[in-house]
């Protein structure tokens, strides 16, 4: 497949643009072509953290997009992969990801795959890894219950940015200092202390239908709920998402009772390098994990 700016696909001669100069009405509504939740804002957002490309026919309309997310020089994640659905199987998104993929050099990379674009991104050299569960509904107000013993909740700040970092890095693999950044600017944050150490962390923001808890990043599933079930409790009655890559144990057991079921799955995939390690169960090291992704976008 040709990586040029233009691809000619039946009637349609696409050209590719910078998605950066889009508008943002227009990706908005590409997006609810494909019924994903995004926002304006949710676009606006994506877009300081990233950048990428769009198919754009001859009248100017947006028919396609693609996104790559850097965390650091060795690893991104491409995500925000969207094809309208009049050009689906004609090739727009092989044409996006052959020319995302060139920009990526011998970087390791990830992405989750909806099961319509699983197929693709494996004829592309992709390996399937593990599943991630989007869990949301209208949350229920969980019972009061003790913290773990010796720990104390907090606010998050932008002082504690290092310290977030730090904890993400151990059980993210990659640094995303730059998109926490942005994430506590814009989100409330808990974090989970022990003594002086932080063990475990939770942001929740606006998003979509209602607001989405992510990254949350734990040592394991008890820390993991004690950072979670405030915000769940806040936001009793309103529509709430996380979305994970645990199946079993009181993680997810905790959100199913919390109103947040399975709606949907996509599988992390990765290409280059192996992109996550184990089982997706706290590792026995004691190192901390990844309970609820930022956005299956961004990890």
């Amino acid at each position: 497949m040709t990586n040029s700016s233009s691809i000619q696909l039946e009637s349609f001669e696409l050209t590719m643009g910078d998605i950066a100069k889009a508008d943002v009405d227009a990706l908005h509504a590409l997006s609810l072509s494909v019924s994903w939740p995004h926002r304006a804002e949710d676009w606006q957002i994506v877009r300081e953290l990233g950048q990428g490309i769009v198919a754009h026919d001859s009248i100017g309309r947006v028919l396609g997009s693609a996104m790559l997310f850097d965390f650091g020089p060795y690893f991104a994640t491409i995500g925000m992969v969207i094809t309208s659905p009049r050009l689906q199987a004609l090739g727009t998104g092989r044409w996006m990801m052959d020319h995302i993929i060139a920009q990526t050099g011998s970087r390791p990379l990830g992405l989750n795959a909806t099961h319509s674009s699983k197929r693709l991104y494996q004829s592309l050299g992709f390996n399937a890894e593990q599943v991630v569960y989007q869990c949301q509904g209208e949350a229920i107000a969980p019972p009061a219950e003790l913290l773990p013993p010796g720990t104390r909740l907090r606010p998050i700040v932008e002082a504690d940015l290092a310290e977030v970092a730090a904890l993400d890095l151990a059980a993210y693999g990659a640094d995303r200092t730059l998109l926490l950044q942005r994430l506590i600017a814009i989100s409330e944050g808990l974090a989970l202390v022990q003594g002086d150490n932080m063990v475990a962390f939770a942001l929740c923001r606006r998003f979509g239908r209602g607001h989405v808890i992510g990254p949350v990043v734990a040592m394991g599933d008890e820390e993991a709920i004690a950072v979670v079930r405030p915000y769940v409790a806040e936001r009793a009655g309103g529509f709430l998402r996380l979305d994970t890559r645990q199946q079993t144990g009181p993680f997810p057991q905790f959100l199913m009772r919390s109103g947040l079921a399975i709606h949907d799955t996509v599988t992390s995939m990765s290409l280059r390098q192996v992109w996550l390690h184990g089982d997706g169960r706290p590792p026995a090291d004691g190192k901390p994990l990844t309970y609820g992704l930022a956005s299956q976008a961004l990890g």
